[in-house]
């Protein structure tokens, strides 16, 4: 049996220990009452940023408030102006068909959109370009500089694009001495590619790509290939031996000869040709003029241009109009390079033919191909 001094000294060990661990107790209640925990914490920042957030909207519309209507009205149209010229700029620009180069595909006055980020975008316009992994590739329908586009300097080509693009292609400053808008820009399809040669004959292409050894007919090499787009050709075939005896007459008269009775009634019935093949003409011009100096070798090289063809070098692109008889093509100016080709033809979003009440032509809208 245990002495009272055992039961003593049990009960005095058990109310220290008891007494620790109330006191252990009391001051984790006290430590988690000073420190709050990971929620505690979560919420106190949530409740102050909601508070931040508040006071920055009523501000805000304070301030609004005080600036009226007009203020806020020319904020808004800055805000949509350079919003506008960021999508012009750099993804999509719009575009308006000034010609009818390209008929059937794109008719004058059809307004479209051009892929601008697709062959790398402009950072200035007219100044900069930036590269991109994607290339112009053969039946691409493409935007470029004109070769033969006379600048008036950079401040107003820049000023030019940007009032061109805030109006979505309504106002365009830039025109010639009869008010007619200047061809800044040309639209075209990228028929020839790096390694390619081109020799037309009375209007007709013939091609021999990279490679090949023997000359193909594009009409042809376009059905191969599966391209599917029309041309077309204003000029009857039957013509041309009256467009050709006017370029004899036009070389007699160059060199002060006295024009051959034959040559005389073929040439005057060319004239009320309506969309002469100019190069058949000057085809025609040149091999009399090589002939009354073929020790002169500036005619035998230009006649060269046409019997043996076009040569396109590598990076660069001949672009040609779809509509062969009317269209300043590469066949001109010869190839460009890639890095002038500023976007590709995307889609028509409003047709030029509309203005004649053709509602049918609505059907026209969509992917250009």
């Amino acid at each position: 049996m245990p002495n009272r001094r055992s039961l003593n000294k049990r009960s005095s060990n058990e109310r220290s220990s008891n007494e620790r661990s109330s006191n252990e107790r009391s001051s984790n209640e006290r430590s988690s009452y000073a420190n709050p925990d990971f929620f505690d914490r979560l919420q106190l920042i949530t409740e102050r940023y909601l508070s931040y957030r508040n006071r920055k909207k009523l501000l805000i519309k304070e301030k609004q408030r005080q600036k009226g209507f007009i203020l806020d009205t020319i904020e808004a149209f800055i805000w949509a102006a350079g919003m506008v010229l960021l999508i012009n700029q750099y993804l999509f620009q719009a575009y308006q068909i000034p010609s009818g180069s390209m008929i059937d595909t794109l008719l004058i006055g059809d307004r479209i959109f051009v892929n601008k980020i697709v062959y790398g975008p402009e950072l200035l316009p007219g100044l900069l370009k930036l590269p991109s992994p994607i290339k112009p590739k053969r039946n691409d329908v493409i935007i470029f500089e004109n070769p033969s586009y006379i600048s008036r300097g950079t401040a107003f080509d820049v000023a030019q694009r940007i009032i061109y693009m805030l109006t979505l292609s309504f106002v365009d400053i830039d025109r010639d001495e009869n008010g007619e808008p200047k061809a800044h820009f040309l639209i075209k399809r990228a028929v020839g590619v790096g390694g390619d040669r081109f020799v037309q004959e009375r209007g007709n292409l013939r091609i021999r790509p990279a490679g090949e050894d023997r000359w193909i007919d594009e009409s042809e090499f376009n059905a191969q290939r599966g391209f599917n787009h029309n041309l077309s050709r204003l000029m009857d075939e039957n013509s041309y031996p009256e467009l050709e005896a006017a370029g004899w007459a036009a070389a007699y008269n160059d060199l002060g000869l006295s024009i051959p009775a034959s040559l005389e009634a073929p040439a005057v019935r060319a004239g009320s040709i309506r969309y002469p093949d100019y190069l058949a003409h000057e085809k025609a011009r040149l091999e009399v003029l090589r002939g009354a100096f073929p020790h002169e070798s500036r005619y035998s090289v230009l006649l060269a241009r046409h019997n043996q063809g076009y040569y396109v070098p590598e990076s660069r692109i001949l672009p040609l109009g779809d509509n062969r008889d009317n269209s300043r093509d590469g066949r001109y100016f010869g190839p460009v390079k890639v890095s002038k080709i500023l976007g590709k033809g995307s889609m028509i979003h409003w047709p030029g033919d509309f203005a004649l009440r053709r509602f049918a032509s609505f059907d026209r809208l969509g992917f250009i191909r």
